[in-house]
């Protein structure tokens, strides 16, 4: 490796690491178990595991089959399916969650019907947590996937439809145990975008104590009123941010040239 990367890889680790460690200085760890057990740190962590649990479960079930799509699909426009998908990764989340307000609003194109036709009122509700979490938060499934599909190959697949397995049956007995760890670091990207999800929550399900009012939500509400609790909070997602990354990244294989 040549020296000259160190510099800048010194000054990258610490752009990284430095506020981190500032967190943690600035951090009141004495009453860190009294601010952690509050009333409303354990609504809003109640309501972030929940929430982003259910979440996940939605990106595998719908995330995973258009993973599978875009990655063996032929259709025309699959660049641009592609693109659509992905637009999540890239679009403020704030957009987002005005996007799905004005969708599945009163006044919505969705919301209205769901509204006058069954009584049906989306925003400002845990439901819309979900949703707005599992926007944001589906492409990270869909990418580690899709990855995975286009890793492991079409080979098997072959051989096992050339020895006369049915599409159905190939998918289920030699696709999917390939792409299993794809699907789990991908649902544990997911989990944790999800966990850490603000903006597109705050503009479509407000912030309601036991309703919609996740951990960041809490942070942001607490940093005007009590900083102590604010960073306590913020040293919870770190944490569990860092447990994610840990659980979710891939180990490198061992021997490599």
């Amino acid at each position: 490796m040549p020296p000259v990367l160190w510099a800048p890889a010194i000054i990258a680790f610490t752009l990284i690491a430095l506020p981190v460690i500032g967190l943690g200085l600035r951090a009141d760890w004495l009453r860190l178990p009294e601010l952690l057990t509050s009333e409303a740190a354990l609504d809003a962590l109640r309501l972030s595991l929940l929430t982003a649990s259910i979440s996940t479960l939605l990106c595998i079930v719908f995330g995973g089959p258009l993973a599978v799509v875009l990655a063996r699909g032929r259709l025309p426009g699959m660049r641009l399916l592609r693109s659509v998908v992905l637009l999540p990764l890239v679009l403020p989340p704030v957009v987002g969650g005005l996007a799905l307000l004005y969708l599945l609003g009163r006044t919505g194109l969705v919301g209205r019907e769901l509204n006058t036709w069954f009584g049906i009122t989306l925003p400002f509700t845990t439901t819309a947590v979900i949703l707005a979490q599992t926007f944001v938060a589906m492409p990270f499934l869909v990418v580690s996937l899709e990855g995975a599909l286009r890793t492991a190959g079409q080979r098997y697949e072959a051989v096992a439809a050339t020895l006369g397995a049915s599409p159905a049956l190939t998918f289920r007995r030699v696709t999917v145990p390939l792409v299993l760890p794809g699907v789990a670091s991908g649902a544990v990207l997911a989990f944790a975008r999800c966990l850490g999800e603000f903006g597109a929550t705050i503009a479509f399900a407000g912030s309601l104590q036991g309703t919609t009012r996740t951990l960041p939500l809490l942070v942001y509400l607490e940093r005007e009123t009590d900083v102590d609790a604010a960073i306590a909070l913020s040293i919870l997602l770190v944490v569990v941010a860092i447990v994610v990354i840990a659980v979710a990244r891939p180990r490198p294989l061992e021997g490599r040239v």
